[in-house]
C-alpha cells in the first residue's frame, strides 16, 4: 500500500471495486485516482489532458499500486463518454463507484457571456454528470447497488460574483443529485454531492491565489490550514465505501469551515 493511506483509513469494501472517475488527470481528480488506487480499487479515469494523465498512470505504477486505466475523452462529447464507460466496464467489470469530478471554473462576467459560452459551461460542468450517471445505472442496478458522487462547489452557496455560469451549473448539480437519489434509491444506488471549498490545486494556485486571495482564506475559513485535494479525496473514499451505506441525497461539504 502506498503512502496515500499511511495513518489514514483503509476501506476493505473498496478493494477490487470498479471505479470510474471523470477529470482524473490533475487537481482533485488526480488525488481521487491516487487514493482509490491505493485502496486497491480497479480505477478507470477520463481526461482531456493526455500527457498529464499518462504521467499519472506511470507514477502510480512506479509506486507499486495497481495502475489505473486512462481513457482520453472530451466530456462535452457524450457519445465518447459513453464509449469510455463501456471500455472501463470491459476492463474492470461493472462500475460500482462513479466520481463525477470533472469541471472548469474559468472566470467570466455576465456581460461577456454568449449563448455559445453558456452552453459550453453547462456541458463542461453539468451535462456530462447526468449522462455518466445514466450510463452506469444499469450496471449498479444489476449488482444490487452502487455509489455515485457528483461534485459541486461552495461557489453557489456563497454567491461568488466572477463566474455566474459556473455557479449556476454547480447549483444545478445539487438539484440533480437530489432527483437521482430519489429515483435510484429503490435500486440501492446512493447519490451524493461532494462540495469542495477553495482547494489548493496547482491550477488554483497558479491562476488565482493572489495575496488578496490568501487574505480571503484567512478571513473566511474557520481552520487556518489550506484545503488540499487529498482532503476531498478522503471524503470521497468514505462516500464510495460500504461504511456510508445509508448516506444518500446529501451534500458533504469539505471547505475548512468557509460556508
Amino acid at each position: 500500500m502506498s503512502s496515500q493511506t499511511d495513518n489514514l483509513a483503509i476501506y476493505p469494501s473498496l478493494k477490487g471495486k470498479s471505479v470510474f472517475i471523470t477529470g482524473g488527470g490533475s487537481g482533485i481528480g488526480e488525488s481521487l485516482v491516487r487514493h482509490f488506487c491505493a485502496q486497491g480499487s480497479h480505477v478507470a479515469f477520463v481526461d482531456i489532458a493526455e500527457d498529464a494523465s499518462r504521467r499519472l498512470v506511470a507514477e502510480i505504477e512506479a509506486a507499486g499500486d495497481r495502475p489505473p486505466l486512462f481513457i482520453a475523452c472530451d466530456l462535452r462529447n457524450i457519445e465518447t463518454l459513453k464509449d469510455a464507460i463501456a471500455e472501463a466496464v470491459a476492463a474492470h467489470g461493472p462500475i460500482q463507484v462513479l466520481c463525477n469530478n470533472a469541471g472548469s471554473d474559468d472566470r467570466h462576467q455576465t456581460e461577456d457571456v454568449t449563448v455559445a459560452y453558456w452552453d459550453d459551461r453547462m456541458a463542461v460542468n453539468l451535462r456530462h454528470q447526468f449522462f455518466a450517471a445514466q450510463s452506469v445505472r444499469p450496471y449498479m442496478k444489476a449488482l444490487g447497488g452502487g455509489s455515485i458522487i457528483n461534485f459541486g462547489s461552495i461557489t453557489w452557496m456563497v454567491g461568488d460574483p466572477d463566474c455566474p455560469a459556473y455557479v449556476t451549473a454547480k447549483a444545478a448539480v445539487y438539484g440533480m443529485t437530489r432527483a437521482l437519489a430519489r429515483e435510484f434509491g429503490p435500486e440501492r444506488i446512493r447519490v451524493n454531492c461532494m462540495v469542495p471549498g477553495w482547494v489548493m490545486t496547482e491550477r488554483q494556485m497558479r491562476l488565482w491565489l493572489t495575496p488578496a486571495g490568501e487574505r480571503q482564506i484567512e478571513e473566511r475559513q474557520c481552520l487556518p490550514d489550506r484545503l488540499q485535494p487529498s482532503d476531498i479525496a478522503r471524503m470521497a473514499l468514505f462516500l464510495a465505501a460500504d461504511d456510508s451505506a445509508m448516506c444518500t441525497s446529501q451534500q458533504f461539504i469539505v471547505d475548512g469551515g468557509w460556508v
